[in-house]
């Protein structure tokens, strides 16, 4: 079997047109806006491109083969994972603002930045719809304009959710930012963990 690298516009922009909208209310998003008000936005956005880079690697060179991993126990492991964020940002206490209510330094440096939300990503995203739907579409189009409209795709919603996240901490004091956030990385463990528990 050969392998087809020819581009077909219309397959690239059907690709990221269906990932883009897939991924816009998936919690992936709203992950990476809770780690862009406490992390370096850009920072950040390498991590998760690199996870997405991976998945849609995965999911054009190896079709629907990762299905055969056990959701349930994915889906755990990125509830840990959320869960953990989430003690993160909500143990914090009265060091995140100076005495003077300056804000303090953002956390992390490149590279513990970088490896959190590869790995939370990475995790979170393993046989996910978008990853499923960029399997199927490799499978029945052309895999070269599926991969690069899907990842295209991804790491646009991943921006524009760092972008938001960046505007909110510039404007919102950073520890109402990142009890927020630390709310919302919980409400993404509860979610991972229910759909490992419901299917």
């Amino acid at each position: 079997m050969s392998f087809d690298l020819s581009f077909d516009p219309a397959t690239f922009a059907t690709a990221f047109a269906v990932i883009f909208l897939a991924e816009l209310p998936d919690k992936t998003m709203f992950a990476s806006l809770a780690m862009g008000t406490r992390m370096r936005p850009l920072w950040v956005w390498f991590g998760t491109s690199s996870a997405f880079l991976v998945h849609v690697l995965v999911a054009v060179a190896a079709g629907s083969a990762f299905s055969l991993l056990p959701k349930p126990v994915v889906q755990v492991v990125a509830a840990l994972l959320f869960a953990f964020g989430a003690y993160t940002l909500l143990r914090g206490g009265d060091g995140d603002e100076s005495e003077d209510g300056a804000p303090a330094e953002r956390v992390g440096g490149l590279w513990p930045t970088y490896l959190t939300a590869f790995t939370v990503v990475f995790i979170s995203e393993w046989g996910d719809l978008t990853q499923i739907t960029t399997a199927n579409l490799a499978a029945t189009r052309g895999p070269l304009p599926v991969a690069l409209g899907a990842l295209l795709a991804l790491i646009a919603v991943s921006a524009l959710a760092l972008i938001a996240g960046r505007f909110i901490a510039d404007r919102v004091p950073l520890r109402t930012v990142r009890r927020v956030g630390g709310v919302v990385m919980a409400a993404l463990a509860v979610w991972s963990l229910a759909e490992a528990v419901l299917g």
